[in-house]
């Protein structure tokens, strides 16, 4: 029961983190019909940004409240600035042309951001995997019996800070004129703009939003795994993208509830089966809920004109 106990603790961890970057997916997904396939890449740039304002702040400043802080603040508003360039330079010229091209340009843009940032140049960090600097110091918050749970203080801050994060994105989704601007885009974003809503500000907006939380999601990813690598936006991309299409793509709290279902399911193959099964198994659940439920978990199949 105790290692059940643990397991859960660490899927749900390792499950806030997908559903942060899952999230960006649907949000794109959901105004633009399109799988922004740079967006784990974003994430990596995220890490890059926040590990190089730890270092900036030096090892008693990040350490501290303010200094965390500053760090997300960095590294979000960064990635918000630069998914604002990617739409508008790279995906809205392209958005009356087929979906194919779009999609396209997307990859394109993952493989330019995950194998440039490889390059040792300037101020490109290179190949090697870096250790993530400790602006969280580990600490057990809670210990049952004889050290059969434990629960870490990055977890519950993680978890805390991704809750937060999700229900304040819930709010301004379906609490705010903003977010009823962005459903309405959602639904048809020609009818919007002839209705006056400003659709390319609306899109841009989205595009921020879902890199500044894809920033935040990289850094708690970070802190939990310490090893940074450009190539650990494909993974983690790949990962939260996954968890987006079991829950159903273009459905925000699907993409919450399949993330979370898909951490679960990682951490239990690790716990009672082998970790080497891990990719395995989340991919051939991805298959066997698309088999059952083709638009996902809380998608609908929507019949198309061709």
């Amino acid at each position: 029961m105790a290692q059940l106990l643990q397991h859960l603790i660490n899927g749900l961890a390792a499950g806030t983190i997908y559903a942060l970057v899952a999230l960006g997916y649907t949000m794109v997904y959901g105004v633009l019909k399109l799988i922004n396939f740079a967006h784990g890449d974003v994430m990596m740039v995220g890490v890059y940004m926040g590990y190089a304002t730890a270092f900036a702040l030096g090892r008693e400043a990040r350490g501290s409240l303010v200094g965390v802080a500053a760090i997300f603040a960095v590294a979000m508003l960064g990635c918000a600035l630069l998914g604002f360039l990617f739409e508008r330079f790279a995906y809205r010229p392209l958005r009356e042309k087929p979906r194919l091209t779009a999609l396209i340009t997307a990859i394109g843009i993952s493989f330019a951001l995950s194998y440039g940032f490889q390059l040792d140049i300037g101020f490109l960090p290179g190949a090697s995997p870096r250790a993530f600097p400790e602006i969280i110091e580990p600490t057990e918050w809670l210990i049952i019996g004889d050290r059969d749970v434990v629960v870490w203080n990055w977890q519950v801050i993680s978890f805390l800070i991704a809750v937060g994060l999700m229900v304040g994105l819930q709010y301004l989704v379906f609490s705010t004129r903003f977010g009823q601007a962005m459903r309405a885009v959602s639904w048809d974003h020609r009818v919007a703009a002839l209705m006056g809503i400003p659709t390319d500000r609306v899109i841009a907006l989205t595009f921020m939003l879902s890199s500044g939380l894809a920033a935040g999601a990289g850094l708690l990813y970070a802190i939990k795994d310490t090893s940074v690598s450009p190539l650990m936006g494909l993974y983690v991309g790949l990962k939260a993208f996954v968890a987006a299409v079991i829950g159903g793509i273009g459905h925000v709290p699907g993409a919450v509830i399949g993330a979370l279902v898909l951490g679960l399911v990682e951490e239990f193959v690790v716990g009672y089966a082998a970790s080497s099964w891990r990719d395995a198994v989340a991919f051939g659940f991805l298959i066997l809920v698309l088999l059952v439920k083709p638009g996902g978990l809380f998608g609908r199949v929507a019949a198309e004109k061709v």
